[in-house]
């Protein structure tokens, strides 16, 4: 309500949208020109003389998105940040979490320093950033043409990578949720979880798609909410006697996604103690 009265004025709701393009400009700064004249000489260095040149380029990408989120993080400081620190220490597993917004994929590439992820197809072909997310080793999300060698390589690889402390997040609606209902799960994560024998934690991340709204290009600072990300459970990939079929294991996450609206709900009531994003 104190939201809608402020907006009530005409001043208020044009300083408002003022105070937002500010924002998303100075995040947008950070993005190019952070790149460009300070991590594109690292970026350069790992590639050239690093001997784990995939694990430099994951590592960076975990440093300048901690950075970028850091930096959003102090310009909208109505919003509250509440994530599980326990997620941190997540090793050697498959991370499975809904999907709202953009912001999604940058906080898991921030909360770990060692990840892949499958990408949209059409990023691959993209300057620059085509490059960087084929050396960081991540997958595609399709299998046809040049991408099905990519795929295969990388799964064949999955293994060595998890052993290692590595962790593969995915989202396995897809695409972002923009209604709140559950989509349809792509089962190939569920396949690597029980080639791999890894565990799956799925996750819960409420309120990004407040902050960055889906086709909205400006960020929205001046709500108040929680951006929250907790851990619903650990799923491991085989049972007491045998194996759990893929079937099962996307019946078990999709049973804590319907858990999602219930602990977003529970934290955006509040729970008061916060862990800035550094």
């Amino acid at each position: 309500m104190a939201e809608m009265q402020v907006c009530s004025l005409p001043q208020s709701c044009w300083g408002g949208r003022v105070v937002d393009f500010v924002v998303t400009m100075a995040c947008w700064s950070y993005f190019i020109l952070g790149f460009l004249f300070f991590f594109s000489f690292f970026y350069g260095a790992a590639y050239l003389f690093s001997s784990q040149r995939e694990h430099a380029f994951q590592h960076l990408n975990h440093l300048f998105f901690k950075g970028f989120l850091g930096l959003l993080r102090i310009l909208s400081p109505r919003q509250k940040w509440n994530i599980d620190q326990k997620i941190r220490k997540i090793e050697s597993s498959i991370v499975v979490c809904n999907h709202l917004s953009y912001l999604d994929p940058l906080i898991l590439i921030s909360l770990f320093s060692h990840q892949k992820t499958i990408v949209k197809t059409r990023f691959f072909q993209a300057p620059v950033f085509g490059w960087l997310i084929k050396t960081s080793g991540y997958l595609p999300a399709t299998t046809e043409g040049e991408h099905g060698m990519r795929m295969i390589e990388q799964v064949e690889k999955m293994g060595e990578f998890l052993s290692l402390g590595g962790n593969l997040f995915v989202f396995p609606e897809g695409t972002r949720n923009r209604d709140g209902k559950i989509g349809p799960l792509h089962k190939g994560v569920f396949k690597i979880a029980r080639m791999q024998r890894c565990p799956i934690y799925v996750l819960s991340l409420c309120n990004t798609d407040s902050l960055f709204t889906p086709g909205k290009f400006l960020f929205n600072t001046r709500q108040r909410k929680s951006i929250s990300m907790t851990i619903l459970d650990r799923i491991e990939p085989e049972g007491e006697h045998c194996p759990v079929s893929v079937v099962d294991l996307e019946k078990k996450v999709r049973e804590n996604f319907r858990l999602r609206s219930k602990s977003c709900d529970q934290e955006g009531r509040g729970s008061k103690q916060t862990e800035r994003l550094p």
